[in-house]
């Protein structure tokens, strides 16, 4: 398992001892993968709490509420966040303040309505570059949402919070960097929305052409 290799002797036995080979269920093996420009909320996370011992020790409040849901141990699969059955679908199948966690209970910590989640700093109607985690790489279709106007992160985020339409979407991106590693990734550059102020979540949705699996993702954004 190439996660394991690559943390240190410390942070593996943490892990095995802890029994992370349990947090991921067995259909939930094939690809992994979640948005890390703007960052999402289980990579943030991840990033946040990461020791140089390689284990995981949150500093941010929201993080920290989060692990004190769902343990600090599915943070170790920050790009996880996926339903097998997913097909591409959304509003009616994942439910309404479920997003952030694809419906998968393993990340249902992330799914809190907080105004303390890791935020990036972006400008409204701005060129980017996004970035997307391909640790098991695959083709497929990427969307990007953002929540409208008026939404608060003190209720729990439901679909009808994200504008209707995604406002950047791409099929089959370049990939730079190792694939199964933490920096390896897709790219593709997109506009921003505009008239975007505050806190906004990017949601993202990644639906793999050669199967059903799909990722979902919530980014926290300061415009």
């Amino acid at each position: 398992m190439k996660l394991l290799r690559r943390l240190t002797v410390v942070g593996v036995s943490a892990v095995l001892t802890a029994g992370l080979l349990t947090v991921i269920s067995p259909n939930q093996a094939a690809a992994h993968g979640a948005l890390m420009i703007p960052g999402s909320r289980t990579y943030a996370c991840y990033r946040d709490g990461l020791t140089p011992q390689g284990n995981i020790v949150n500093k941010n409040p929201g993080c920290v509420a989060a692990a004190n849901v769902s343990g600090v141990y599915p943070l170790y699969n920050w790009f996880s966040v996926l339903r097998s059955d997913g097909a591409g679908r959304t509003r009616g199948f994942v439910p309404d303040g479920q997003l952030c966690s694809g419906g998968n209970s393993t990340f249902r910590g992330w799914d809190l309505a907080r105004s303390d989640f890791p935020k990036a700093q972006v400008s409204s109607g701005a060129s980017v570059e996004f970035r997307y985690s391909n640790w098991a790489a695959h083709p497929g279709h990427f969307d990007l949402y953002v929540t409208r106007n008026g939404w608060s992160p003190t209720r729990p985020l439901a679909w009808s919070d994200l504008e209707s339409t995604p406002f950047s979407s791409v099929t089959n991106p370049p990939q730079r960097g190792n694939v199964g590693s933490n920096e390896g990734h897709y790219y593709w550059t997109g506009r921003l929305p505009t008239g975007k102020s505050g806190h906004h979540i990017i949601y993202s949705v990644w639906t793999r052409s050669d199967s059903a699996e799909t990722f979902y993702g919530c980014s926290d954004v300061t415009f």
